[in-house]
């Protein structure tokens, strides 16, 4: 039965313990995760509006994209969120087998990483997400003031090295013109477009660098699920969900201080500056993306509230199995642009590009809702909460390591990590 506090609020939720709204920010998250990746998957230039022939609208296209471009944030920021919830849903934090749950799930979140890593996407998030996610439970026990207080010293400790290391840059180095890394570039096209193998080997030479890059940018994630805990256990989306005037307030106060830092994102990593100014926009975007990030989610609350059910339950479907659909995304990118698919590695603008991804999000919110409303679990979230739990949903634990009453996650604590 729907608790009558959930009646008033207009909170929508999805089992026991589980908040739709969450889900439609998760599904909605995935866009923008496909913006950014579908660009690096497509070529060495992609993101950058293509090489130093490019067409005026490619390059338009790659700066809107990194000037506006910010869910990579939501999704950390929803990791913690959800990390409180799937705490609840398991009973006390500190109840056996909390701890041997959340090392399985971490183990299983790695595991299908490493996986997505070599064979589909080198950029993969998850295996950072997975060691965070023991940081985090590490710190489980912080207050939200504790938690947000953390989150803005890692933020702007990375903002404080970004800047000093960028500007250094600046004025000590000289821009880096493509001629400089052409040999390296040409080949990696060759082995993007080459067979099965020729591609794994691309993957793993280039897997050292991406994995150190998340390392460097790994306090700013930390500090996304921080504020993504903190704000679970002040129960932020549960109470201000569907707060119409405090979601516009949020959207009018902080959608062009967001704006405003993406710009000169844009300025610094797509032009009209320089490779030197690279850091530094990052470094801004560091401090202005939770800006950024606030608004797009609290205006999507706002028109999902004002379409629901529809719109709000078609995200939400997807935002259930984001697992899946974030690894779906990789594998329908790395046949259209890899040797053992179609092979267009470098060969499609970035115009082009980005037009496909509406699209592919598009598919894969029908096939969300078709999936979510015929089984409980998509593929990958069945292969985790298995890992989870050592046994498969639905079946009886063993009578020698029976749980303590509510020890099991249940349906509650079974939000799709992600990724994202």
């Amino acid at each position: 039965m729907r608790d009558p506090a959930d009646a008033v609020s207009g909170r929508e939720t999805v089992g026991p313990g589980r908040v739709q709204d969450v889900d439609v920010l998760r599904g909605f998250a995935l866009f923008g995760i496909l913006l950014v990746n579908a660009q690096l998957m497509a070529g060495p230039y992609t993101a950058f509006g293509g090489g130093p022939h490019a067409s005026g609208a490619d390059r338009a296209a790659a700066w809107a994209v990194t000037a506006t471009t910010t869910l990579y944030q939501l999704f950390s920021f929803l990791f913690g969120y959800s990390f409180v919830l799937q705490e609840r849903g398991a009973g006390k934090p500190d109840s056996g087998g909390s701890a041997g749950r959340r090392l399985r799930r971490t183990a299983g979140l790695f595991g299908l990483g490493l996986l997505h890593a070599v064979l589909l996407y080198t950029g993969d998030i998850l295996m950072t997400y997975a060691v965070l996610g023991l940081v985090l439970y590490g710190l489980r026990g912080l207050g939200p003031r504790a938690a947000l207080r953390v989150a803005v010293c890692l933020v702007a400790g990375l903002a404080v090295l970004l800047l000093g290391y960028g500007l250094l840059t600046v004025a000590f180095t000289e821009p880096v013109t493509p001629a400089q890394y052409a040999p390296e570039v040409a080949r990696d096209v060759a082995a993007y477009r080459g067979g099965f193998l020729s591609v794994v080997g691309a993957r793993l030479r280039e897997l050292p660098s991406t994995m150190g890059a998340n390392v460097l940018y790994a306090p700013d994630m930390l500090a996304a699920f921080l504020a993504g805990l903190a704000a679970a256990r002040a129960g932020l989306v549960e109470r201000r969900g569907r707060d119409r005037a405090w979601l516009r307030r949020v959207v009018v106060r902080w959608l062009p201080v967001g704006l405003a830092g993406g710009i000169v994102t844009a300025c610094c990593a797509n032009g009209p500056l320089d490779s030197r100014w690279f850091l530094v926009g990052h470094a801004v975007s560091l401090l202005t993306a939770p800006a950024l990030t606030a608004s797009y989610a609290c205006g999507l609350l706002l028109l999902t509230g004002a379409l629901r059910p529809a719109a709000g339950r078609v995200l939400a479907a997807s935002g259930r199995m984001a697992l899946t659909q974030y690894l779906s995304q990789s594998l329908v990118l790395a046949l259209v642009f890899t040797g053992y698919g179609f092979g267009l590695y470098d060969r499609v603008g970035t115009a082009v590009v980005l037009a496909g991804c509406p699209v592919l999000y598009g598919a894969q919110l029908a096939l969300g809702a078709w999936l979510m409303g015929r089984v409980r679990y998509a593929p990958a979230e069945l292969v985790l909460r298995t890992v989870t739990l050592w046994r498969r949903p639905g079946s009886r634990p063993s009578p020698r390591r029976c749980p303590s009453p509510g020890s099991d996650p249940g349906p509650a604590a079974d939000e799709p990590l992600r990724v994202p």
